[in-house]
């Protein structure tokens, strides 16, 4: 089983999509709870990390790869993508926890501005 991954950031202060914020990709153990740092992106022009934009560490395994069923993070730096528009924000990261529980296509949008975010799955 093997399901894909994209991601969407609107900037809701500004009416655009955020481009430039990357975006770190974890897996998380049922058990321990710890998180393996599986891949990394960047939003692109349009705010968006595809499927096939992934990079994944060198130390990850091909089997790791895949997007299995299971608990996941996804961490977006948003200290840096506010600093860049000389705002300060009050949550310097975000963090979405969710959950693959089948093959299907996942797509996690961000609506963030610099004092709140949310989020939903998209399709």
């Amino acid at each position: 089983m093997s399901a894909s991954l994209s991601s969407h950031i609107l900037d809701t202060h500004l009416g655009r999509p955020a481009a430039d914020i990357a975006v770190a990709l974890r897996r998380v153990d049922n058990h321990s709870n710890d998180a393996t740092l599986l891949a990394h992106g960047t939003t692109n022009s349009d705010g968006r990390v595809s499927p096939d934009s992934w990079e994944f560490d060198e130390a990850v395994s091909a089997a790791d790869r895949e997007l299995s069923t299971g608990r996941y993070t996804l961490t977006f730096d948003t200290q840096a993508y506010f600093d860049t528009q000389e705002l300060t924000a009050f949550y310097p990261q975000v963090i979405i926890d969710f959950v693959v529980s089948d093959d299907s296509h996942y797509h996690v949008p961000l609506l963030l501005s610099a004092y709140g975010y949310s989020t939903y799955r998209g399709s």
